[in-house]
């Protein structure tokens, strides 16, 4: 999944960002309003942490303006404010979630993997296909009970995939969700992944699950849909 953590206090942006990329999080980082909304426009960006108190642009100045834009981006509004008015304002703008400052980061990440579960109508923390089992609250991957141990950049495409099992998805969308600003969508980083994860979850003798569509993408599925 792809994040985008608006924040103009360095210290803070900084300490945000490694413990999402240590979470297996892609992250993208801005430190105002104005740069924030340039990278919504280019790129897409499953939840934005945005603080409100930013330069240039303010945090609700840029809700409004991804509301306005119509952004499918799910966003987490962060504040020194903790009045009743000041969390409605931000709701009623379109935020998804508040929370006040300071804040245990523990907590900041487990209303991230709600709003991932909700934006893609995942109720349970568990994903199953056929006796593929991904747990997006732990970070466990197993196959027919055995664990498989997998890197932080294998699990967040596989995860990726899980959230939109039987559909195909193509490398577009996977770069856009999986991989932060500083990679190329024209390499062939996707398709190196996907060998890694297919050696790993694909043991010989046990089916396919990740199914190749020629100028589509890519299908995690039981079965191959033609």
């Amino acid at each position: 999944m792809r994040l985008l953590v608006v924040e103009d206090f360095q210290p803070l942006r900084e300490s945000l960002t490694q413990g999402f990329r240590e979470a297996g999080y892609a992250v993208d980082e801005a430190s105002d309003g104005q740069a924030a909304l340039w990278h919504a426009r280019n790129g897409e960006h499953d939840v934005i942490i945005l603080d409100i108190m930013l330069p240039k642009v303010d945090g609700l100045s840029v809700l409004q303006q991804l509301r306005d834009q119509s952004s499918p981006s799910l966003v987490v509004l962060l504040t020194a404010k903790d009045t009743a008015e000041d969390k409605i304002n931000g709701l009623e703008l379109g935020a998804d979630d508040y929370l006040v400052k300071p804040f245990l980061f523990a907590e900041l990440l487990a209303r991230v993997k709600a709003l991932v579960r909700r934006k893609y109508e995942s109720k349970s923390t568990i994903l199953r296909i056929a006796d593929l089992e991904v747990d997006t609250s732990h970070r466990n991957v197993r196959r027919g009970g055995k664990p498989i141990d997998l890197s932080g950049r294998e699990y967040a495409l596989l995860e990726y995939l899980a959230h939109n099992a039987d559909r195909i998805v193509s490398r577009t969308d996977i770069w856009q969700h999986v991989y932060d600003f500083n990679a190329s969508p024209e390499s062939n980083v996707v398709d190196v992944y996907i060998g890694l994860l297919r050696k790993k979850i694909e043991r010989e003798g046990e089916p396919r699950l990740i199914h190749t569509r020629r100028g589509q993408g890519y299908l995690l599925a039981e079965m191959e849909h033609r």
